[in-house]
């Protein structure tokens, strides 16, 4: 007992708990500094007002985020106020909608060059792979001119969700084909010898058994729709319309410094992923290892 205590204190003042500690706090002043916006009733950005005579340990305190009184009204204000919740539920249609043509079409593309053999699949896999090395914004100009221009897609849920899903598409194939590749054979062999057919069980056998695999790339296809700015601020032009994250540019912009609104709204945002996040939690580690490896 008392060498573990003492391994325990080794531990506590080694090097390295230090360097995580320090890690941690990097990584938590940015998230405190927008709970203490949010949460202070303001919207300026200094949450301490100092005295013009203020010592340096007054100085030292103003960069503890801390607000000086907590309250409600920033999130109040901006459910009532503000267009708020038209906008969330803009972005949770079509994220929700980027996730099932997300996975309806990755499913279906990553089972057929898991298990068929046809001219130009490792073509395809490989351009898929390279698409995935090169910056989204490298596709605006043909995306706008093929969306809007020439589809009409323009200023329409129809046409971001298309965007959304093909921008997702390559990662989704990828994963979902590399857990494909590790459920045996063996398995629909015997399925076609008592007369199935490959919609059956593609649908009923190997759709279930890939669950842990399509809740993480569904989780991926959600969050590229939900988090994503710059697509949605060039294809959406009325207000009715916007997203979350293009709503929330204009509490910040050349006219309009509302940072309390802004950072309560950023913490409504983040609540659905991490809702996903734990609902999900169980199937994440193994979908992302076993969809890592092939064999």
């Amino acid at each position: 007992m008392p060498s573990r205590f003492a391994r325990i204190l080794s531990d506590i003042f080694s090097w390295r708990f230090a360097l995580l500690v320090f890690a941690s706090l990097l990584v938590a002043y940015p998230l405190l500094w927008v709970v203490s916006l949010a949460f202070s009733g303001q919207q300026a950005l200094t949450l301490v007002q100092l005295p013009a005579d203020a010592s340096p340990a007054q100085h030292l305190h103003a960069l503890i985020p801390l607000p000086e009184r907590w309250t409600l009204d920033n999130f109040r204000a901006l459910l009532s106020e503000q267009p708020f919740l038209r906008w969330l539920g803009n972005s949770l249609v079509i994220a929700l909608a980027t996730t099932a043509v997300g996975l309806s079409l990755s499913c279906s593309a990553a089972y057929a060059f898991s298990r068929f053999r046809f001219a130009g699949r490792e073509r395809g896999l490989m351009l898929f792979l390279i698409s995935q090395m090169f910056p989204a914004v490298l596709m605006l100009i043909p995306l706008y001119v093929i969306v809007v221009q020439w589809l009409g897609l323009g200023n329409s849920w129809l046409g971001l969700i298309l965007v959304y899903s093909i921008t997702a598409l390559p990662f989704c194939v990828w994963m979902l084909k590399g857990y494909f590749d590790t459920l045996p054979y063996e398995i629909e062999e015997s399925a076609l010898l008592e007369g199935a057919s490959r919609w059956t069980i593609f649908t009923r056998i190997i759709l279930p058994l890939a669950r842990p695999a399509i809740a993480v790339t569904g989780l991926f296809a959600f969050m590229t729709a939900w988090n994503e700015f710059i697509l949605a601020s060039i294809f959406m032009d009325d207000e009715s319309l916007y997203t979350v994250p293009v709503g929330l540019r204009f509490f910040v912009s050349d006219y309009a410094s509302e940072w309390g609104y802004f950072a309560a709204g950023s913490i409504i945002v983040s609540l659905p992923v991490m809702l996903l996040f734990l609902a999900l939690q169980r199937f994440l580690v193994s979908g992302l290892s076993a969809g890592a490896v092939k064999g």
